[in-house]
């Protein structure tokens, strides 16, 4: 399967935005999702435990190794290996530090328990940055941006589509014996609330991304922050665990695509403000030095 398929087939609201990127850019973003992806697949396989350790493990130390040697040594690989050499001379190419990909591996590796139960704001921020703020840290560089508001903006939307991922997928995530927060629709609620602050975080940053990328980050930001909105509608635990996987359908991407070009005037009227999860940032702080990977 090539790095295309994966955003086309796994990632189909990032697709859908992907359409206004540049191929040579949209191409590079299919990268990073090919090694998030077999990340994911890994500690998401139904399959010993200790045998998606060691699976991941070597994995993680292939990633290590590889970062010190030159194209020319990298020879003979598997598929997983391919994609994981394309993603370090992604690395390389775009100045990107080893650090943030580091606390991808391990935020990913963490799922991989008997249980994961997370019970504290801190650690699901710390987690949330780690799987996903780390993905917005490692686009926005893909989008030679690099204006500290702006990056700290890319890390704001990752969390906040990580934060919508968790409010959205909690029946599914118990059955893999997985809580990211309680399963009941006030802990669904507060998440979403705790997202919508990321979400407007990140608006006003995108200012600061090249032109010819802005709308595409609009869209996809609409798009999943149109996910928890979905949610929200549900109005119970009732009606929320009958309701199966909440997406956006293509007439909705339509819908909000458009006005999407309303939110690309707005960002040009308004202006950038300081960075507004000061405070959230302080926290996950307290594990992983945000100033260090920014």
């Amino acid at each position: 399967m090539d790095k295309k398929n994966y955003l086309a087939i796994f990632a189909k609201s990032f697709n859908w935005a992907g359409f206004f990127l540049p191929k040579k850019v949209y191409e590079d973003c299919a990268k990073l999702y090919a090694f998030c992806r077999i990340l994911d697949d890994v500690a998401d396989e139904k399959s010993n435990l200790d045998y998606r350790v060691e699976k991941f493990t070597k994995i993680k130390n292939f990633f290590k190794n590889s970062f010190n040697l030159p194209n020319n040594e990298k020879l003979e690989l598997n598929e997983n290996e391919k994609i994981i050499n394309e993603v370090i001379n992604l690395a390389t190419d775009n100045s990107i530090k080893r650090i943030i990909f580091e606390d991808l591996i391990d935020g990913v590796g963490s799922d991989l328990k008997k249980k994961v139960h997370i019970r504290s704001v801190k650690d699901l921020l710390v987690y949330s940055y780690r799987v996903a703020g780390t993905v917005g840290l490692v686009m926005s560089k893909i989008l030679r941006v690099n204006d500290k508001r702006a990056l700290k903006g890319a890390i704001d939307l990752g969390i906040a589509m990580q934060l919508t991922n968790i409010a959205r997928d909690v029946i599914e995530d118990k059955k893999m014996n997985r809580e990211y927060i309680k399963p009941d629709f006030e802990n669904i609620q507060a998440t979403l609330k705790l997202a919508e602050m990321f979400y407007d975080s990140s608006f006003s940053s995108i200012q600061k991304i090249p032109f010819k990328y802005k709308f595409s980050i609009i869209v996809a930001r609409r798009i999943y922050r149109q996910i928890g909105r979905k949610i929200l509608q549900k109005g119970n635990m009732e009606n929320y665990e009958k309701s199966g996987k909440i997406y956006v359908n293509n007439f909705e991407k339509i819908y909000q695509t458009i006005i999407s070009v309303f939110d690309l005037i707005l960002v040009y009227l308004k202006k950038i403000e300081p960075h507004q999860r000061a405070k959230e940032y302080g926290i996950i702080s307290q594990e992983v030095d945000l100033d260090e990977r920014i």
